[in-house]
């Protein structure tokens, strides 16, 4: 157990060692069950979190604001509307300012090629840990959340677990890279074999994947990829139909250049792939004792059917939206 995370930024946890992260995952363990018990817990007391959410959320808002207040502390829901940002304030400065009000720092912003820029630049300024609430890149406590329901619901040492990340069709809006590139690289660390289903036109960051590979082998993981869903799901231990955009085919220069072309072909490559949800006839390819994940919200009827994701026997979606809670906590805890 490491017992020094204090002012430790959470921006990816490809900047944690392994050590680390499970000194987080014994203290989120700990932490569920002084919830559970209605035990006091008042880590934080008196001590005060900045959220910026330059996006809409449900349960990275709602754990992190109810985890701060459990802790003891008090956690501030800001927008940029709410703040001089929307009046053009550096991150930098808008670091300086609050480091000096309070105790953390947590921000989401998911724009492509601007979202993880704008947390690296706070990081460098804040004197108080900066903490990724989900940006373009990565989406760390949501990371968190998914290996501590694999632990729960199969193994601590899940090691030779076949997880089953694959795109699924949704049309509510072009979503983050960060989800499935979180996964990739987190999972093959703790020796879990991942396989990643994506229709060609939407594909994973290359600089992602290269690194993902780098840690399986540090982690005794593995990692492949395929365009064929259902090849994906065959003997599958977990699967995970997510959908995400198609930013990963193109170079962030070149799509901040074009957005509006690239976000009307993104769209019309959509259209091709309604085909991609996870159904009765795609569960069936998996293991016999396969469960279903997804970070939330799930688009119901195109990434996953009603009577998969409500299946009790096969969604263990709940836990993992629960288990935000807990990590979220850990993290604020051991750094704040």
């Amino acid at each position: 157990m490491v017992s020094d995370l204090f002012k430790k930024n959470f921006i990816t946890e490809d900047t944690w060692s392994k050590q680390e992260l499970d000194t987080v995952f014994e203290a989120s363990f700990d932490l569920k069950k002084r919830f559970a018990l209605g035990e006091p817990h008042r880590l934080l007391r008196d001590k005060t979190l900045f959220m910026i959410f330059f996006e809409q959320s449900t349960r990275t808002r709602n754990s992190m604001e109810a985890g701060m207040t459990q802790l003891g502390g008090h956690a501030h829901d800001l927008t940029a509307d709410k703040m001089q940002i929307s009046h053009g304030e550096a991150p930098k400065d808008t670091a300086i300012i609050l480091s000096r009000m309070g105790h953390g720092i947590a921000c989401r912003n998911c724009f492509y090629g601007v979202g993880n820029k704008y947390l690296e630049e706070m990081a460098a300024n804040a004197t108080v840990p900066v903490m990724s609430l989900q940006d373009d890149i990565y989406h760390p406590m949501q990371g968190l959340a998914d290996l501590m329901t694999i632990f729960e619901h199969f193994d601590k040492n899940p090691k030779g677990l076949k997880v089953t990340v694959s795109w699924a069709y949704a049309d509510t809006h072009s979503k983050p890279l960060s989800v499935p590139q979180t996964q990739i690289l987190l999972f093959p660390r703790y020796g879990i074999d991942v396989t990643v289903a994506h229709p060609k036109e939407f594909p994973i960051s290359k600089n992602i994947i290269d690194k993902a590979y780098k840690n399986a082998e540090e982690g005794g993981g593995s990692l492949k990829f395929t365009n064929n869903m259902d090849e994906a799901f065959e003997g599958a231990h977990i699967v995970i139909p997510k959908n995400w955009g198609g930013f990963g085919a193109y170079d962030v220069d070149h799509y901040l250049q074009n957005e509006e072309e690239c976000k009307k072909e993104m769209k019309s490559n959509l259209g091709k792939y309604k085909s991609w949800i996870c159904n009765d006839k795609r569960i069936k390819l998996a293991d016999k004792k396969v469960k279903l994940m997804h970070a939330l919200p799930a688009d119901r009827g195109n990434e996953v059917t009603n009577e998969i994701l409500d299946n009790p026997d096969i969604s263990i979606v709940f836990d993992e939206a629960e288990n935000r809670l807990h990590t979220a906590k850990a993290v604020m805890g051991l750094t704040m």
